[in-house]
This record gives structure tokens, C-alpha cells and sequence, in this order.
């Protein structure tokens, strides 16, 4: 593995304790309200009773298994071995195991570690892309695990978000473009949760435009149905953002809109 990717994966094994005690996660109530999908996400992908879904860079498999409880089969992936464990207990406290599965894999090597077994939904959860040095590679990946006619969903940061510094104000804090030879390079001890200091700092980050990722995504095949880019996030992400609902953050008045999140819906042809 990339040795980049190599100090990744320890800081994220590191993050699986904090953000499965943290308040953000919230894992108990999870527990007991027996979440779903987003009802953006349900508007987005309709009924997934009986098919089979996989979820690349899933965590310790939170969003994974709101799509168990919808009806889907799912397969969790991520490179983390903690937070491969921790989803395989969770989905027995949740009482999801029966149609619950998680893989401990790089995503790259998934369509191998998954024995070329493909799905009807690949499903990409908020931020995933920023950890990958390459999105053209992350795109073939998702051709390579899609059943003819099956759809891809991502919902992730806006890569202009990355451009700007930590407060939101000043531009060019980092490149606009994928950087693989020149990623952000970060050692802060801390999430974006709460709770909990980590040892293992050092990680890796690229960002990738929207132009390169719908180009990768058609590069591999796939036919591009919906972009959309939202003036919200689900995150505190800068510090002058107002949380409008809950987890939904917006500019407040009189302060000019900008690209927080995206949205991108894609199939591959039958």
C-alpha cells in the first residue's frame, strides 16, 4: 500500500474509538431510533428492498446499515481493521447482522477482495474522496463493482470548500485540482468530532474538482444523471456557518452563498 495511505489508515484506526464514544456519532440513540437512510438520499434512490448495495470507505458502518434497515443487502468496505471490528459488533447490537456484511479492504483492491461480486447501488457517504490520491482509480473501482444498469449515489464535500482556510475566508489555502504528488499533508491531534486526542497525527489528503471526478466517473463507463451542488453541509465545517436544522448548516443572511456539498448520481448502461 501507498505508504501515504499506509499513515492514513492508523490515524483512522485511531479515530474509530473517539467517534464511536463521541456525541457527533451519537451511536446509543442510533441504536435505540433504529435510523434510516436520509430522506434526501430515499428521494434519490427510491425502494431498495432485496438489492444488494456496497458502501466504499463506510467507517464503522453507521450509514451502512441505515440501508439494512431500508431492506437492502449490504456490504460494508474500508480499509480499517478497528473500524471494520467495531461495524461487525454494531450490526449485532443493531440486530442487523442477517443482512449485514463488512470487508476489511483498501478501497483499490475492493472488486478483488470482493471476488468480482457486483452490486446494484454503490453508495459513497460524506467524506470519502478527499483520502483517495486518485479519483480516475476510485472510478474504475466503482465500474468494476456495478451490475449493468446499477446506479452509483455519492454525496461529499464540495472540492472548493478545500480551497479555502480553516476559518472559510481566505481562498487558495490549498489546490482547486487532484495534487497526487503534493497532497495536503495535516497532523492536527484531534477529528472533527468530539472527545479524544489521537497519537498517530500524520495524514494525507487530496482534493479532486468536480470536472475531474464527473470526467473519471464517464472515463469508466458510467453515464452521469444528476449533479447537484448544495449551499449546505451537514457539518460545522467554518466557523460563520448558521446550523439551520439539525446537522443542515447554511451562510447566514446577507453573506453570499457558496458550494458546500455535492450531490452525484450516476449509472452504469445495461
Amino acid at each position: 500500500m501507498d505508504p501515504r495511505l499506509v499513515a492514513n489508515r492508523a490515524n483512522w484506526d485511531e479515530r474509530v474509538d473517539i467517534h464511536t464514544r463521541s456525541a457527533f456519532y451519537g451511536v446509543a440513540a442510533w441504536l435505540a431510533k433504529g435510523t434510516g437512510p436520509r430522506p434526501r438520499e430515499v428521494e434519490a434512490l427510491g425502494d431498495v428492498s432485496g438489492l444488494t448495495l456496497v458502501h466504499l470507505q463506510c467507517h464503522f458502518g453507521m450509514d451502512t446499515m441505515q440501508w439494512a434497515r431500508a431492506g437492502a443487502i449490504v456490504t460494508g468496505v474500508d480499509f480499517s481493521p478497528a473500524a471494520i471490528d467495531e461495524a461487525i459488533v454494531l450490526a449485532e447490537r443493531a440486530g442487523l447482522s442477517a443482512t449485514t456484511r463488512f470487508v476489511c479492504s483498501d478501497v483499490h483492491d475492493a472488486p478483488i477482495v470482493l471476488e468480482g461480486q457486483r452490486f446494484d447501488i454503490v453508495y459513497v457517504s460524506l467524506g470519502a474522496l478527499c483520502w483517495l490520491p486518485s479519483v480516475e482509480a476510485w472510478a474504475q473501482v466503482v465500474a468494476d463493482l456495478l451490475e449493468p444498469g446499477g446506479r452509483l449515489y455519492i454525496h461529499d464535500v464540495h472540492p472548493f470548500t478545500f480551497c479555502l482556510d480553516d476559518d472559510g475566508e481566505r481562498i487558495g489555502y490549498y489546490s482547486y485540482f487532484e495534487e497526487p504528488d503534493a497532497p495536503y499533508v495535516d497532523d492536527e491531534p484531534v477529528t472533527y468530532t468530539d472527545g479524544g486526542t489521537l497519537t498517530s497525527t500524520r495524514n494525507y489528503q487530496w482534493n479532486h474538482s468536480i470536472a475531474e471526478i464527473m470526467g473519471a466517473l464517464q472515463a469508466a463507463g458510467l453515464v452521469i444523471d444528476v449533479l447537484r451542488e448544495h449551499d449546505w453541509t451537514v457539518f460545522a465545517q467554518f466557523p460563520w456557518l448558521v446550523e439551520e436544522t439539525t446537522r443542515h448548516f447554511v451562510a447566514p443572511a446577507g453573506r453570499q452563498r457558496i458550494p458546500l456539498t455535492f450531490t452525484i448520481l450516476a449509472h452504469a448502461p445495461e
